[in-house]
């Protein structure tokens, strides 16, 4: 018997352990047993995938309706092409050791193809697939003789003989009432695992790490019976409970890791940053011209507490654009700046940096004017670094930075640069914190001095998949505004269907004239700046025409509808002199309408701005929507929204938008994001998407679960933080998350 830690090369072989490991990470036993089947295919079942993609890996179960052998124009080779029907679907199949494939692939007989797509036009295939033929009933088992004891695979033997991973394939693997289907590939192909999981099951020792209270409370079986019922399940309840239990693993596993991080971070050091009453943030609140909302001071009393404590603040401020995050972050940070240290505002873009750097020196006041003659004895000294600032303007901030009499230091990832180096940081800021990679914001933490950890405050207006997974899974310490500060306009949102109403295009322009001739301004917004090259076409449509760009919708607009207004053109090739040049003008009403791509997406704030126009909007994702359109009605008028989009009226991309015009509200719109592309990777650095190594738990639909696991993780980590009275529990932890993504974890 062998443990669940042991190694596979001892128990399969190299030359089937390898390429599970080269392909799928699989080392462990516990790797593999726990890597779960996707779905199962039940005896006279047929399996076809719809609209797979160029070159994806593809598992298909029909019945052979028709096998040609022909001999090719290649000398000595003949072609055997096979149509399948799958569900009522036709797949079809050229194999080129015809002569052979032909004694085992015949007409009537059920087979199970596994091999890469290949589109011709509109159709796709598979060539020279890897095959088994599949018995329809106890009298219809294919005997060793007939397939000659061995898969066939793309002109080589898959190399598992009956009895041994290594030695043979068992075609009664297959004789199951659900038969188990793996996310597979070429090298690894689902049968390959069906046998190497029965040979790893065979001689595994499974101890159950959940003790039985746990799983009598949960009313879930043990792991042993789990992982037998998710392998090799005898009927579909067998299957779901075991479905049932190792989801709540994964629960566990992961809230284990997240609770030893938290565990971890409380007990490294940080400099405690506690209010004063006769500092510059007292002096800051005093100079206020406005109140702050009950939301505002609760949560500016949440971050006060963290920031007074030694260990280092971990915060998620999330609010509506507009719910007032940056007045937060700014009581903060001089929260931190009394206390003798440094702040670091990092924001995505050099257009949101310098409009930070310009509200934030704003409200300052004589506050933020630190070194300057005659300044506030309270006053600190606010900087810009971004990567395009002149050689002599960026030596003179990185002095200021590296020498402490920079209090505030605004900028982009020109702050991540090795060259920059800050006197004592003690707070990091990240302005729309999805913006950035997991390294990038590490870098930027890792600057502080002494090894001490600064507190780290990330904002963002509408979350995103991987913040709200990590949220939901207990990592962040999350404040949330909800209510909008006093003076905040009410937006609404219309969707422009080119399709169905071609002419509403030429009213949203002159909609735009409109809102110019009563004192107003707008914004018009690109997917692409414009270049030689056309956007790729889409995907859903023959007849879909290419983006607009925003260089081209600029002359046209300026030449066309909207001749005789001052349109200006703003997008991230310009040269930072002239994107300011740009955004000065508009915010100072000199230019009526701008033209711009998702540069102006965050933080730009023009209250006179009341209509945005956004082109092509299926091309954006919900999240960039609702920050676009949150930079209109930020005054005393109304706001107009209107996404113009040529896709189809029935299609998922419409209903996307759609959904994005019903509603305001960034939390329903984040859990709107989550359920269209999922949590991704919450143990990888991928911010979203579909691949996750959430096997069964779905962080959206398994909320009782995983809260459950929080509670029993965070009971168990704090008796016993390292797990080392709990070793089943560390094999879980260490299935869940690999080195590479425990690294990523303590970094995130």
């Amino acid at each position: 018997m062998v443990t669940m830690s042991a190694p596979l090369a001892p128990i399969l072989g190299d030359r089937v352990a390898e390429p599970l490991e080269q392909e799928f990470g699989l080392r462990t036993a516990e790797d593999l047993v726990r890597y779960y089947p996707t779905r199962y295919v039940s005896r006279g079942q047929e399996l076809v995938e719809d609209n797979p993609e160029d070159g994806q890996h593809v598992t298909v179960v029909g019945r052979i309706v028709e096998a040609k052998l022909r001999q090719s124009q290649r000398k000595g080779l003949w072609l055997l092409n096979v149509e399948l029907s799958c569900s009522g679907r036709s797949v079809k199949a050229t194999f080129f050791n015809g002569r052979r494939s032909s004694h085992y692939l015949k007409v009537g007989r059920r087979v199970m193809f596994s091999g890469n797509v290949k589109y011709f036009k509109s159709t796709w295939s598979l060539a020279h697939p890897a095959y088994v033929v599949l018995a329809d009933s106890d009298d219809d088992r294919v005997s060793p003789a007939e397939s000659d004891g061995r898969v066939k695979a793309g002109g080589a033997y898959a190399g598992l003989a009956r009895g041994s991973a290594e030695g043979g394939f068992d075609p009664a693997l297959f004789d199951l009432p659900l038969v188990p289907m793996y996310p597979a590939s070429k090298a690894v192909e689902t049968w390959t695992f069906l046998a190497c999981v029965r040979q790893v099951l065979d001689v595994l020792d499974i101890t159950d790490p959940l003790p039985a209270q746990i799983r009598e409370e949960r009313g879930i079986i043990g792991l042993s019976e789990a992982l037998h019922g998710i392998h090799f399940p005898e009927n579909e309840p067998r299957m779901e409970a075991a479905r049932d239990r190792l989801r709540f693993d994964e629960a566990v596993a992961l809230q284990l890791v997240l609770a030893q991080r938290r565990a971890r971070r409380r007990a490294s050091a940080s400099r405690p940053a506690a209010p004063r009453a006769d500092g510059i943030a007292a002096a800051f609140d005093a100079r206020l011209p406005f109140e702050l909302t009950d939301g505002q001071r609760t949560v500016a009393a949440e971050i006060a507490d963290d920031l007074s404590r030694d260990h280092p603040m971990s915060r998620m401020l999330q609010g509506e654009v507009g719910s007032g995050k940056t007045i937060v972050a700014m009581r903060a940070m001089l929260q931190v700046v009394d206390a003798g240290m440094q702040c670091a505002l990092l924001a995505p873009t050099e257009v949101l940096a310098a409009q930070h750097f310009r509200s934030v020196t704003g409200m300052l006041g004589p506050l933020g004017t630190g070194g300057e003659l005659g300044s506030d004895p309270l006053a600190t000294k606010v900087v810009l670094l971004t990567g395009s600032m002149s050689t002599a303007a960026k030596r003179a901030a990185l002095l200021d930075v590296v020498s402490g009499e920079a209090g505030i230091v605004i900028g982009t990832h020109a702050l991540i640069q090795d060259t920059v180096e800050f006197f004592d940081l003690g707070l990091v800021v990240i302005d729309e914190q999805h913006r950035f990679g997991v390294e990038q914001r590490d870098a930027l933490r890792a600057k502080a001095r002494d090894g001490a950890s600064p507190h780290l405050l990330v904002m963002t207006a509408t979350p995103i998949p991987r913040t709200i997974a990590m949220t939901t899974l207990g990592d962040l310490e999350t404040s949330t505004l909800r209510e909008l500060p006093r003076g905040r306009s009410p937006i609404s949102t219309t969707v422009v269907a080119t399709r169905v109403h071609a002419s509403w295009v030429d009213r949203a322009w002159v909609r735009i004239r409109e809102e110019v001739a009563a004192g107003r301004q707008a914004y018009v917004v690109c997917s692409r700046i414009g270049d030689d090259l056309d956007a790729p076409p889409r995907g859903d449509d023959s007849r879909a025409p290419t983006t607009a760009a925003a260089v081209d919708v600029h002359e046209q607009l300026s030449a066309g509808p909207l001749a005789g207004l001052r349109v200006g053109l703003l997008h991230g090739r310009l040269p930072a002199d002239e994107k300011d040049q740009v955004m000065r003008e508009f915010t100072a009403g000199q230019i009526d309408v701008l033209v711009s791509t998702t540069v102006i997406e965050v933080g730009v704030d023009v209250p006179n701005a009341t209509t945005m126009v956004i082109l092509d909007a299926d091309r954006f994702g919900v999240s960039q929507l609702h920050q676009l359109r949150g930079r209109v009605g930020r005054g005393a008028h109304a706001g107009l929204c209107l996404l113009v989009t040529d896709a189809a009226p029935d299609g998922a991309a419409h209903e996307r938008l759609t959904a994005v015009a019903a509603t305001t509200d960034g939390f329903e719109l984040a859990l709107l994001d989550l359920r269209t592309r999922r949590e991704g990777d919450v143990l990888g650095a991928a911010q979203s998407g579909t691949k996750s190594t959430l096997r069964l738990l779905s962080l959206l639909d398994d909320a009782p679960i995983v809260e459950a696991a929080h509670d029993y993780a965070s009971t168990v980590i704090g008796e016993d933080p390292e797990l080392e009275r709990h070793p089943g529990l560390a094999g879980m932890a260490a299935a869940a998350v690999d080195d590479r993504r425990a690294d990523y974890l303590t970094k995130s």
